[in-house]
């Protein structure tokens, strides 16, 4: 067999050869990280000023200086701007869209705590407005009402939240008060049976509201460990006729007086497994942020779950791996109170 030796001269030869080819590569382009609209529009009439201005908030955008707004490069926002380009030119006006990766002096880093800011203040105005409706006094459907636009404005603010700003969980937790209190004042809600058959649910989409915390992935976990091993899960602002809404302002599978969604559906369903009880003292200390079982695990159960947020930007991927979380720990649970158990006789 003829064998083959590399001598130095031949290595240094396929280098060369190797690099030529390399810089023969065409290089990969990399898509600018910024779309920026640049316009004018007549003084008059000034409504169309106005009208544009609106648009623009409701997309997110950010004035960088005059009448030159940015929004992050994706194929969403490319579609909002040429929009907005064509009702400009509608108008009168004249438009311009384009792309650009630094924008003066400033580092992307700084305009993506710009774009935060911006969201945080919307945010804020959002809490505000739930906490004031908690100590208006208002007729039972009238506070509905205003749960439900609160909701929607909350998901048209997490749209156009490029950069996940950190207010956002606040917002959300005070809406959740809100609704609290009044399925706690009975307000609205009909009671439903102690026990419910699981077969009524099976192959049912069951949805809830973006970014799930505590609550909402021990629940899911549930649903689909007691209820229907093949449920699936969807995010959603309406929930549709055939949807099974959790943890929601709408539908019987929420907090119901002092109980989180979690307990809500294990008494409903008529679970009774001691690891689903351990399980939700935990979830109801973190969710109702009461104590009132002091589980000691609830510390860093709730620590997890706020490393599993801000890990996963995607909620169907912060669902499933707060699902398994809970898996894990339902496991070690059931293992430890196996042993106990074997303990325990041992010393019979």
């Amino acid at each position: 067999m003829k064998k083959w030796r590399l001598t130095t001269e031949n290595a240094d030869n396929a280098q060369k050869h190797a690099d030529a080819a390399s810089s023969a590569r065409p290089a990969v382009q990399r898509e600018p990280r910024w779309l920026l609209l640049a316009h004018q529009l007549p003084a008059r009439p000034s409504a169309a000023r106005v009208k544009t201005w609106r648009r623009l908030q409701q997309l997110g955008a950010i004035q960088t200086r005059n009448s030159v707004y940015v929004l992050p490069n994706t194929e969403q926002c490319r579609e909002d701007f040429e929009w907005i380009r064509s009702e400009i030119v509608a108008l009168g006006g004249e438009a311009t869209v384009f792309a650009a990766d630094a924008l003066g002096s400033g580092s992307g880093d700084e305009l993506e705590a710009v774009f935060r800011r911006a969201r945080d203040a919307d945010y804020d105005e959002l809490a505000r407005e739930a906490k004031r409706t908690r100590t208006n006094a208002r007729p039972a459907a009238e506070h509905e009402r205003v749960v439900g636009r609160l909701r929607e404005r909350l998901a048209e603010i997490r749209r156009i939240d490029f950069f996940h700003a950190p207010e956002g969980d606040a917002a959300d937790d005070a809406i959740a008060a809100l609704e609290r209190r009044l399925a706690g004042a009975g307000l609205g809600r009909k009671e439903r049976p102690v026990h419910v058959s699981p077969k009524e649910f099976t192959n049912r989409r069951w949805v809830t509201r973006p970014r799930p915390g505590v609550d909402r992935m021990s629940s899911a976990w549930l649903i689909r460990r007691f209820v229907d091993s093949k449920a699936t899960f969807g995010f959603v602002d309406r929930p549709g006729s055939s949807d099974v809404p959790f943890d929601m302002y709408v539908g019987d599978f929420s907090h119901r007086g002092d109980l989180c969604t979690f307990e809500v559906l294990a008494r409903d369903f008529g679970i009774t497994d001691p690891t689903v009880e351990h399980l939700g003292r935990i979830v109801h200390d973190l969710d109702m942020k009461d104590s009132r079982y002091g589980a000691p695990e609830a510390p860093a159960v709730g620590r997890m779950v706020e490393g599993l947020r801000q890990l996963h930007a995607d909620d169907a991927t912060l669902l499933e791996q707060g699902m398994a979380m809970f898996e894990a720990l339902a496991r070690s649970i059931a293992t430890s109170a196996t042993g106990q158990k074997k303990t325990r006789a041992k010393r019979r």
